[in-house]
């Protein structure tokens, strides 16, 4: 009579329990579907609304993870966990990720920072931490880059923040510097003369009352085997890279044609003979 006793309490208590965790797994289903279909929801509405991409894709992240935090507790509640001591011992689970997650919580600082100060916005060229490329996306941990030849680089955002950036797109226009070394057996003045009439001649190239001023040219330096020239142009920052590839292939052919010379390291080795 025991044995049976404790068989249909046995019985009882698997209906009840596996009740249970089917709804609860079934609720998580169900939840995670309705989750993410809200959070793409809310995240067309914001590209919409919302005309900085960054700050639109920021604020759909932190809902995603609330929401399924949300959902997490729903599925606890329904496990007949009690949800007061479950959000304490969240609580307290909590403080000891932090703890352990000090780097984690320096990246999602420093993405609220990114975001609030904007020291680059999707779609700027930028360079820091010694990598260069094109702010790809901007996520609660890390910034996405995709480098000139296609590589997609994570950089934390905690490092991004407490760094030096150079962002390259900011402003409109570039000053585009290109130094040439002659020999010195050459016509300094002959040299400046073509180097600023390719410069003024370029079409990209922006004159004074656009620029800050026309085309310059300069002796920069005295080297060891050449006299260092340079002209200094402006350009808007899209032209920059064509005004600058452009003009150094112009002057090779034009210092060729003017007889000037663009020394190259040279070594002189002398031998000796005892015999």
């Amino acid at each position: 009579m025991n044995f049976d006793i404790t068989k249909v309490n046995i019985e009882a208590l698997i209906l009840k329990h596996g009740l249970q965790v089917i709804y609860a797994i079934l609720a998580l289903i169900v939840g995670w579907f309705l989750a993410n279909f809200i959070n793409r929801i809310i995240k067309k509405a914001l590209n919409k609304s919302v005309q900085d991409l960054a700050l639109a894709n920021f604020i759909s992240s932190l809902i995603n993870v609330a929401l399924k935090v949300f959902l997490f507790i729903i599925v606890a509640s329904i496990l007949g966990i009690n949800t007061t001591s479950f959000a304490a011992v969240v609580g307290a689970a909590g403080l000891a990720i932090s703890l352990a997650l000090q780097g984690s919580l320096s990246n999602f600082a420093g993405g609220v920072l990114i975001i609030l100060l904007k020291p680059y916005r999707i779609g700027e060229f930028i360079e820091a931490k010694g990598m260069s490329g094109t702010v790809k996306s901007i996520q609660i941990f890390y910034t996405l880059l995709n480098t000139t030849d296609n590589k997609l680089v994570i950089i934390p955002n905690g490092e991004l923040s407490n760094s030096p950036i150079t962002n390259y797109s900011r402003e409109p226009i570039r000053r585009v510097d290109i130094t040439i070394g002659i020999s010195y057996g050459d016509d300094i003045k002959t040299a400046k003369d073509i180097m600023s009439e390719s410069a003024n001649a370029h079409s990209l190239v922006l004159k004074e009352g656009i620029a800050p001023s026309n085309p310059t040219v300069i002796v920069t330096s005295l080297g060891d085997s050449s006299v260092n020239i340079a002209v200094r142009s402006w350009a808007k920052t899209e032209d920059y890279w064509a005004v600058h590839n452009d003009l150094i292939e112009e002057l090779k052919y034009k210092m060729d044609e003017a007889n000037i010379e663009i020394p190259f390291p040279q070594r002189t080795v002398w031998m000796k003979n005892d015999n």
